[in-house]
């Protein structure tokens, strides 16, 4: 695959000054203190992905980290690296912000052991938490972590249609309080698929009505809560229905495993718009990005993957689908979509392979003339799980989650050769033997 076919001749413009570096001539980064917070990280490049006034690309930067947190970041001349401040010169190497995955199911154990999720219990379970699942440094997060992925939304499965509530991590910490960032991150809902097969088959009719009943029963309590009614003042204290007093108050989406044009479009029209709740589709694959001007009109994001391309199908009734092999993440961005990321749906596709999603994207004639590729990795998923003030791009006060890389991101050539979180070194390819 030619990384020429990768980087279109806009974005090669716009970050002129630094070649795409090679992993094999890359040196390594100096190794840091890593129980310090306080660093200041001097690279060729930084790529910001920053939703202000800050330049999308910095050359010759600097990025200085305070109790964890970014304090400042520019033209490494403009900024002053307080006495006591570890300063660290990575070189020709490249800063960007960390990848954020909003679909992840290996958070919990490893894959050689049992999965401590089942939501194929019930059709509607909204009471069920991940949280309960996780186990910090699991196998599977140190590979994403190698990958550069340092924020993940675990999700339960897609068994039913509400599978319950997902939890926002950081992957590189040892306990469960350092993890987290938001719980619940979201309530995990099932629109077609895998829920079609529970018991004895349910089909669409009854898992729409059924989706329908549960947020309706959900949010009426709710706003029952927020008017002031007393518990004994409503039908029934059901632990339940506890996660949408945070869907009425948008601190979090519902996240959507919904695919295929139709299913798409009943849970943009039926969640979004109808029932006034939230949501960001999650998948949005086979012929589904033809709901893009829908979707993106209603303030839907796509997180799209693990399937990253669409073939023809003759045997749709959407002429639209007979076009040819084409990118999922470009079928929703050709229609105006401006909030397009990807996701792996770990273990499907392992959670070291988030960047390659985007990869493949671009491949397959997703425009990167803007950085969209690495807003789809960072930025957009950070605003979808609505997270965005706290990761997502490298900006004052924003957590410090850094990665250094060997070059542009989407080349399968470049190397994350070290990850630093909340300013702390959790993963160096040559400290930690393995290099991804």
């Amino acid at each position: 695959m030619r990384t020429a076919s990768l980087i279109h001749a806009g974005l090669a413009a716009l970050v002129a000054g630094g070649a795409l570096s090679s992993p094999a001539a890359a040196s390594s980064v100096p190794l840091a203190d890593p129980s310090s917070d306080n660093v200041a990280l001097r690279a060729a490049k930084i790529l910001t992905c920053a939703e202000g006034d800050l330049p999308a690309v910095i050359n010759d930067g600097l990025v200085l980290v305070e109790n964890g947190v970014i304090v400042a970041i520019g033209p490494a001349d403009s900024i002053e690296v307080p006495e006591g401040v570890e300063l660290i010169d990575v070189g020709d190497h490249w800063l960007m912000p960390g990848m954020i995955d909003l679909h992840c199911h290996v958070a919990g154990r490893s894959l050689f052991e049992i999965n401590d999720l089942n939501d194929g219990v019930y059709l509607t379970n909204p009471g069920l938490r991940a949280s309960a699942a996780v186990v910090p440094l699991v196998d599977t997060l140190e590979l994403g972590l190698a990958g550069g992925v340092t924020s993940v939304l675990y999700i339960p499965g897609s068994a039913t249609n509400i599978g319950g509530q997902g939890v926002l991590l950081k992957t590189g910490f040892d306990t469960f309080g350092e993890m987290l960032i938001r719980n619940p991150g979201s309530m995990k809902l099932a629109q077609a698929g895998n829920p079609e097969r529970y018991t004895w088959g349910v089909g669409r009719s009854f898992m729409n009505w059924n989706t329908r009943d549960t947020i309706e029963r959900g949010m009426g309590r709710a706003r029952a809560r927020a008017a002031g009614a007393t518990v004994e003042t409503i039908e029934k204290a059901d632990p339940q229905f506890e996660v949408f007093d945070h869907l009425l108050r948008k601190e979090i989406r519902v996240s959507a495993h919904t695919q295929v044009y139709q299913v798409v479009l009943m849970t943009v029209t039926m969640v979004q718009m109808e029932l006034g709740v939230d949501v960001f589709i999650d998948h949005g694959t086979i012929g589904a990005w033809q709901v893009a001007p829908i979707a993106a009109a209603a303030g839907v994001p796509a997180i799209v993957g693990p399937r990253a391309i669409d073939t023809p199908r003759f045997q749709s009734v959407l002429p639209a689908d007979a076009i040819g092999i084409r990118s999922v993440a470009a079928g929703y961005q050709a229609l105006g979509h401006p909030e397009v990321g990807f996701n792996t749906d770990s273990p499907v596709v392992p959670q070291e392979e988030l960047s390659i999603q985007a990869t493949m994207g671009a491949r397959y004639g997703f425009k990167d003339d803007a950085l969209q590729t690495i807003r789809g990795l960072t930025i957009v998923p950070a605003r979808a799980a609505r997270i965005a003030d706290r990761v997502g791009s490298l900006e004052v006060g924003k957590d410090a989650d850094i990665l250094v890389i060997t070059g542009h991101p989407i080349d399968p050539r470049t190397a994350v050769d070290s990850v630093w979180i909340e300013g702390r070194l959790v993963y160096d390819a040559e400290r930690d033997g393995r290099r991804w």
